[in-house]
């Protein structure tokens, strides 16, 4: 049974899980494990998509409604027999037969989830609730990908599961960061109330292959510049810093994650810590040496630091990050050259 690990402690839940499909039970014939993908289409979610197809004993079923996602970061599965794709808002009921689900679901971006606030928070809470409602249901594991905006603008750094945050509840970002707050609370009362095995990951900065270009992540936004050939811009005062993870290692630590008995939260980042100026020297230097680097005004809420504390990711998962940023932005200058038709000179 899993170890709940909220506010650090270790408790067990006192109510049994609900039972999965008698097919998991099965004496005579193994049923492959039913998988469900919310947000598959997406950047991390169709890797994950990729990951999981690589085993024969899944079938995958991805949910998306393409606000931000792709059918082309899936397009290589889409006549398979063990993968089916489903157009749906999680923010509607979901009545499908499965053994686990990834909630991924949700715009990550500054500029998605501020375009349409009340949406975003829509999604974090009704659409978690009704992720937990088919759980419950049909006796599924449900992971969740909560973030690191549940630490606000941290006051203690690194930051830890145990740390509890320094949020603005009524910011411009607010959708986002109390909307994955509520979402994790309400996983934690299916699991005391329903017996609901849990997982929660806190995922830090991901970056790599299929985040969309113009997205307004600083990551994206810096290998665009320059590969079009404008200035880096850093927002001021350029000395926040940020922690980026390369996606391979994220997939690996949610898949380890939703395995093992933990039911976090669990922090799964790169603690390799950079300040905007030093990322903007960096794909400088590896990209487009001639690129200037020019200082923009900030946008409100925007943490001054962010850097995960990853004992707990070792500890319980054996897991941590292999790829350096170094290594993982020419693999990301890559894939953005051939979206955008730019050869390398």
């Amino acid at each position: 049974m899993a170890t709940d690990s909220s506010n650090g402690e270790q408790q067990t839940t006192s109510k049994p899980p609900p039972l999965p499909s008698p097919l998991r039970f099965s004496k005579f014939f193994q049923a492959n494990m039913r998988i469900l993908v919310t947000g598959g289409a997406g950047f991390i979610g169709s890797h994950l998509v990729d990951k999981l197809m690589q085993n024969e004993k899944n079938e995958v079923i991805v949910v998306d409604n393409f606000f931000t996602g792709s059918k082309d970061n899936l397009r290589k599965w889409i006549d398979h027999p063990r993968f089916e794709l489903i157009r749906h808002d999680v923010t509607q009921p979901l009545f499908v037969e499965v053994d686990q689900i990834y909630h991924l679901a949700c715009p990550a971006s500054p500029i998605f989830y501020k375009y349409n606030p009340v949406k975003t928070i829509k999604t974090n809470v009704i659409g978690t609730l009704n992720m937990l409602g088919l759980a419950k249901r049909v006796g599924a594991r449900i992971l969740l990908t909560s973030t690191s905006e549940v630490y606000g603008d941290p006051l203690i750094h690194p930051q830890p599961e145990t740390y509890l945050g320094n949020v603005n509840p009524i910011g411009v970002r607010s959708c986002y960061d109390e909307g994955k707050r509520v979402a994790e609370t309400l996983m934690f009362d299916y699991h005391r109330q329903h017996g609901i095995e849990i997982r929660i990951a806190r995922i830090f900065n991901t970056y790599g292959p299929r985040m969309n270009i113009d997205d307004g992540r600083v990551v994206s936004n810096f290998i665009a510049q320059a590969l079009r050939g404008e200035p880096l811009t850093v927002q001021k005062p350029g000395s926040q810093t940020r922690s980026f993870c390369y996606v391979s290692d994220m997939v690996d630590g949610l898949l380890r994650l939703m395995e093992g008995r933990s039911t976090g939260p669990i922090n799964i980042g790169n603690p390799g810590e950079f300040t905007m100026v030093e990322l903007a020297e960096t794909v400088k230097e590896l990209i487009n040496p001639k690129v200037q680097i020019n200082m923009v005004d900030n946008t409100p809420d925007d943490p001054r630091q962010r850097k995960p504390d990853i004992t707990k990711a070792k500890e319980v998962l054996g897991w941590e990050p292999q790829v350096t940023l170094r290594n993982g932005l020419p693999l990301m200058e890559e894939d953005f050259r051939s979206r955008l038709g730019i050869s390398k000179a």
